[in-house]
C-alpha cells in the first residue's frame, strides 16, 4: 500500500526535509521549482481517469475493480491544483489515463486547461482510438503534441496485446493526425522479448518514412502483474543494436521541455527514434516530474509507492496555500533515484498512476 502524507508542523524529526521544503518554497517564489537535489521540477503528469477502452496485458492483465466517478478529482478541482502548480513554477502539463479522451466531458476540461495563464505546454498521451472524435478540438485548445501507445503493426497481435481489434481505427488515426499538423507525434512502444520484438526493426523503420518519433520503452515491473518477468525485459542498448541494421544511428540535441528519451536520428529519415530506459540507463537525476493520479494523489517518482493526498486535502476545504505547501512538501520527498534495480518495486496500478 501506498505511503500518504499531508502537512506537518516542523520537528526535530523532520528537520532537514523541512529544510530542504523551504529551500524549495523559496525558490518557487521566483516561479522555478527545484528540488533538494538540485533537479528543476516544470512538469506535471495527469492522469484523469483509471478507466480505458483497450486491455493491454502489462497494464490491465486481469479485470481491476474502477473508481467511482466521486473518487476521481472533479473536473474543476483538476484545474485549482494545475493553476495553483503553474503559479508554483509548473511549466508543462501531460493529460494521461486509464486512456484520458474516454473520460466524459473531456473536451471541457481541454479548453479549461489551455486558458491558464502561465502554462507554455499542454501535451496528450493516448492509445489513439478516439483521436478522431477529438483532433479538431485538440487543435483548438493548442494540444498538438501527442504521444501515441502502440505495441504491434500486426492487426492480430495489436488485438492480443490490446483485447480489442481495433488496430486499423488506430493507424488510420495516426496517419490522420500526421496529416493535420500534429507534431511532434511520438509512437510509445513497450519492448517485450518473446511477444513483440520481432517488430523493431519494422518500428524504427516507420521513422524512416514518416516524421514520427518511435520510441522503444524498456518493460518495467510495475504492479502486481504476473505478465512481468526478466525473460521479456530487452535493454535498450540490445533494442539499438538490433534496429542498426538499418543503419547509423545519429543522436539528436535535447530541448528544454523534452522528456527522458535519448533520441537519435537514421540517415535519411523523416523522423527519429528514442530511447527511454528507466531500468538500463537510469535518468532519475534529470527527473523534472510530478504526477497526479486519477485517485487525486500526487506522486514524485513513478516507481516509488510514496505519494500525498490532495483529494482529502481539497475536500476538506484547504486553501490554496495549504494545497501549495503539500505540493512542496512532496517535491522536498523527491527520492534521489528509484530502487527498481535493487528489488524494490512499484505496487501501484498503471492505469491508475498515469501513463
Amino acid at each position: 500500500m501506498a505511503a500518504t502524507f499531508a502537512p506537518q508542523p516542523s520537528s526535530s524529526r523532520h528537520r532537514s526535509r523541512a529544510a530542504g521544503l523551504k529551500s524549495c518554497m523559496t525558490k518557487a517564489n521566483a516561479h522555478t521549482l527545484t528540488d533538494i537535489f538540485d533537479r528543476s521540477i516544470s512538469y506535471l503528469r495527469v492522469s484523469l481517469t483509471d478507466q480505458c477502452n483497450l486491455r493491454c496485458v502489462y497494464c490491465t492483465p486481469t479485470p481491476l475493480s474502477k473508481l467511482n466517478h466521486a473518487e476521481l478529482l472533479t473536473y474543476e478541482e483538476l484545474l485549482r491544483v494545475i493553476a495553483i502548480c503553474v503559479d508554483l513554477g509548473i511549466r508543462k502539463v501531460r493529460l494521461t489515463g486509464g486512456e484520458p479522451l474516454v473520460r466524459r466531458n473531456v473536451g471541457s476540461f481541454i479548453e479549461g486547461l489551455a486558458k491558464i495563464n502561465g502554462l507554455e505546454d499542454i501535451r496528450l498521451t493516448t492509445n489513439g482510438v478516439y483521436l478522431d472524435k477529438y483532433a479538431e478540438l485538440l487543435r483548438q485548445a493548442g494540444v498538438n503534441k501527442l504521444n501515441i501507445s502502440l505495441d504491434s503493426l500486426r492487426r492480430e497481435r495489436f488485438r492480443e496485446i490490446t483485447g480489442v481489434d481495433c488496430f486499423d481505427q488506430v493507424w488510420k488515426n495516426i496517419e490522420m493526425v500526421c496529416a493535420k499538423g500534429f507534431t511532434p507525434v511520438k509512437i510509445n512502444m513497450v519492448a517485450m522479448r518473446g511477444v513483440n520484438d520481432d517488430e523493431l526493426v519494422d518500428f524504427a523503420g516507420l521513422s524512416l518514412q514518416r516524421p514520427l518519433q518511435v520510441r522503444f520503452i524498456e518493460f518495467m515491473p510495475i504492479g502486481n502483474s504476473a505478465v512481468w518477468g526478466k525473460e521479456k525485459y530487452i535493454p535498450s542498448a540490445e533494442i539499438m543494436e538490433r534496429v542498426q541494421v538499418l543503419g547509423r544511428l545519429d543522436p539528436l540535441a535535447q530541448h528544454r521541455m523534452d522528456g527522458p528519451a535519448r533520441v537519435f536520428k537514421l540517415p535519411g529519415g523523416m523522423g527519429s527514434i528514442g530511447f527511454i530506459s528507466p531500468l538500463s540507463h537510469k535518468f532519475c537525476e534529470q527527473c523534472n516530474r510530478l504526477r497526479l493520479t486519477s485517485e487525486g494523489k500526487l506522486r514524485s517518482c513513478l516507481l516509488s509507492d510514496q505519494e500525498s493526498d490532495l483529494k482529502s486535502l481539497i475536500r476538506n476545504g484547504a486553501s490554496d496555500e495549504q494545497i501549495a505547501a503539500l505540493v512542496m512538501e512532496t517535491i522536498a520527498r523527491k527520492p534521489q533515484g528509484h530502487k527498481v534495480t535493487e528489488g524494490e518495486n512499484c505496487h501501484g496500478r498503471m492505469s491508475r498512476i498515469g501513463g
